[in-house]
């Protein structure tokens, strides 16, 4: 690695490729060809104006070429010497004349068959909105649509969580407009067409909320295939199941979070029931937008300061203004409340309640090789 490109590095100056993975560009200069012929046409008339004139008037080529301009195009005459033409440059003048009048209602046919007959228009709109999606990072992928992926993209926007959402029925467009989808891929989203255009590799995870649990299946399947030959960090793959069998399965083939909406409808109205208030602390900082306090996981690096360090020595709740509910050791173990004697081990993932300054200072220093001053 060079020197620039250390320093480049460590100071995030690394320039990230905003280019689409899946390039549209040859599709459209495919339907722009039938333009190569008019194009051709009017250089080749040119060509022969300017030539005629030189040698039938002995013009310069400067004036050559200005004459057979304003010619071909019928914009007039009078600029130059036409009330001393000979008759051969006057005939060879009507035919110019003509020449480019018929090429010029012809070439307009073109452009309007290439514009109107032909998708070319969906194709540079969907151009633009690849080229939006390249510049996204660490964004979620949201496979198909429907009344969940509208509600999970709701969540999202109001959250400033960015997103993707890939769907293959032909009125997708109309249906971003109508859920505010602002990136929309319309592909079937097990495809790796569907990966390229979404820029899965440079994605935080994918989403799959189909009814159809066939669905939710390919998609892991496909997803996890990707990741492979990728050789990147695991994706984080959430899906939905309306059945208990079926949230087992999807774990088994590779889901990591399997949400069963049955049951998670009959857990929130429980909590309703049993303790109103709980629903409603629940309901104001953990899903309103804006919240105060906000909930996230932190992966602990094995070379961090804090590693070793007990929770009561550390103090977060007065230093950093933040609480550890929750720890999840490298064994996949999950520590619910862990009291002040639990040692912070390398690899564990810590799940931290505070403010939204508090929460981004903790990413920002326990994380550090050596222990702030401060803190």
């Amino acid at each position: 690695m060079s020197f620039l490109t250390r320093f480049k590095k460590n100071f995030g100056w690394e320039f990230r490729a905003t280019r689409p993975q899946y390039d549209l560009d040859p599709i459209i200069y495919s339907k722009l060809k039938p333009l190569r012929l008019p194009l051709i046409l009017i250089q080749l008339l040119m060509m022969i104006g300017t030539l005629g004139y030189v040698y039938l008037e002995n013009y310069t080529i400067m004036q050559g070429i200005f004459q057979a301009a304003y010619t071909l195009t019928n914009t007039g005459f009078g600029a130059l010497n036409e009330s001393n033409f000979k008759n051969e440059t006057i005939i060879f003048t009507v035919f110019l004349m003509i020449a480019g009048f018929s090429s010029l209602i012809f070439a307009v046919g073109i452009v309007i068959d290439v514009f109107t007959n032909g998708n070319l228009r969906e194709l540079l709109r969907e151009r633009r909105m690849l080229f939006k999606i390249a510049r996204l990072r660490k964004h979620f992928v949201l496979c198909y649509h429907n009344e969940y992926t509208a509600q999970v993209a709701r969540q999202f926007r109001e959250n400033h969580i960015p997103f993707v959402v890939v769907d293959p029925s032909d009125n997708i467009e109309q249906i971003a407009k109508e859920n505010g989808y602002p990136y929309f891929v319309k592909e079937e989203p097990y495809k790796e067409i569907a990966f390229l255009k979404s820029h899965l590799s440079s994605a935080k995870g994918a989403i799959s909320l189909s009814k159809n649990i066939s669905d939710n299946i390919t998609l892991i399947a496909s997803v996890r295939l990707y990741e492979k030959e990728l050789e990147r960090t695991p994706f984080l793959i959430i899906s939905n199941a309306e059945t208990l069998n079926e949230k087992i399965r999807l774990k088994k083939l590779g889901a990591d979070k399997v949400v069963a909406t049955p049951s998670l409808m009959a857990k929130r109205v429980s909590a309703m029931a049993i303790s109103p208030d709980m629903e409603n602390i629940l309901d104001e900082f953990l899903y309103k937008k804006d919240s105060p306090i906000t909930m996230e996981d932190l992966l602990i690096k094995d070379n961090s300061w804090i590693v070793g360090k007990s929770l009561g020595e550390l103090n977060f709740r007065d230093t950093l203004k933040i609480s550890v509910i929750g720890i999840t050791e490298a064994s996949g173990v999950f520590v619910q409340l862990p009291n002040g004697d639990k040692v912070i081990k390398e690899n564990s993932k810590l799940l931290i309640v505070g403010s939204q300054r508090g929460l981004s200072r903790a990413k920002r220093v326990l994380n550090l090789t050596n222990q702030p001053k401060d803190i």
